[in-house]
């Protein structure tokens, strides 16, 4: 397990360095950040100064080796708006990020395996009916609109929650609704799909006929191994989760790494984009990993070498 968690740590520094020469290629060719630097009635000198004081007067290669150097060494180099190092201005951030991100599986969890559950067993049912439906309609329905609609009725008409911010757990139930809804539908209709052919399985006949009760076959051996294709599925949901946060944390005024991201992208902030990036993909890989990890726990023929 140890010998396998190294390997796979390693592999993550490739896609890291191939990122970083996309980020870099996509935020040169977007724009001259220099004239979000400098006033609009500066001189021609003064926005020369400016480039040569930030070393965009040098060659691309140049400037990505340097920029490289100093990625390594975990400097990022200062943020162009706040004057202060990009980084610590991503990690200061971040715990509000996962906050919303672990809420909103929680909640995507707490309503899929159930409804996944019952929509296999119950199968053709008017249960499993309205389970694909809402799945369908909940997929199809935009993060920002479902969010929108969740402010103007639950915060705005019924008064129940606070419209935005993040101050305790009553700002966070709509955020996190927001995006667990969404993630909800894909894992419930994974689950169902993946439940029901597992349920034709000979072995679930044989636990049957050795006297099991029903939802203990279910249960016990039927949804261990359904999980797995689900648990799958959510790893690879993480980066579509904190690419919906972006959007998410601007529309409920939520202070996390998306909304700053959002800003920064806006104002070529290049370097506290590159740090929100970096830190972005490391959370997908983390994610990853500990979703390959989790399948020894979930199926015991499941093994590292």
């Amino acid at each position: 397990m140890l010998t396998f968690i190294v390997m796979r740590t390693l592999q993550m520094v490739p896609p890291l360095f191939g990122l970083t020469i996309i980020l870099f290629v996509l935020l040169r060719i977007g724009g001259d950040p220099v004239a979000h630097l400098v006033h609009p009635d500066a001189t021609p000198a003064e926005i020369q100064q400016v480039r040569e004081a930030y070393g965009f007067d040098r060659p691309w290669v140049e400037q990505y080796f340097r920029q490289l150097t100093l990625i390594v060494t975990g400097d990022f180099g200062d943020s162009y708006r706040y004057r202060a190092p990009a980084m610590p201005l991503v990690l200061e951030r971040l715990p509000a990020t996962l906050e919303l991100a672990l809420a909103s599986i929680a909640i995507a969890l707490v309503i899929a395996i159930p409804a996944g559950i019952l929509s296999a067993v119950y199968q053709n049912s008017w249960l499993d009916v309205l389970v694909t439906v809402t799945s369908t309609l909940g997929r199809a329905m935009p993060n920002f609109w479902i969010g929108i609609m969740l402010i103007l009725v639950v915060a705005v008409q019924l008064r129940w929650l606070p419209v935005a911010g993040r101050d305790g757990l009553a700002h966070l139930i709509l955020p996190a609704i927001t995006l667990g809804t969404s993630l909800a539908t894909t894992i419930a209709r994974l689950l169902r799909s993946s439940l029901l052919e597992i349920m034709r399985r000979e072995f679930m006949t044989t636990a049957r006929a050795k006297g099991l009760r029903y939802w203990t076959v279910v249960l016990r051996h039927g949804l261990r191994n359904a999980l797995v294709a689900s648990v799958t599925v959510l790893g690879l949901q993480v980066a579509w989760l904190l690419g919906g946060s972006v959007i998410v944390e601007e529309v409920f005024a939520w202070p996390g790494i998306g909304r700053l991201m959002v800003r920064s992208v806006l104002l070529r902030d290049l370097t506290l984009v590159q740090a929100g990036v970096l830190v972005f993909a490391l959370i997908v890989m983390v994610a990853n990993l500990l979703v390959d990890v989790t399948y020894a726990f979930i199926n015991p023929r499941i093994r590292f070498s």
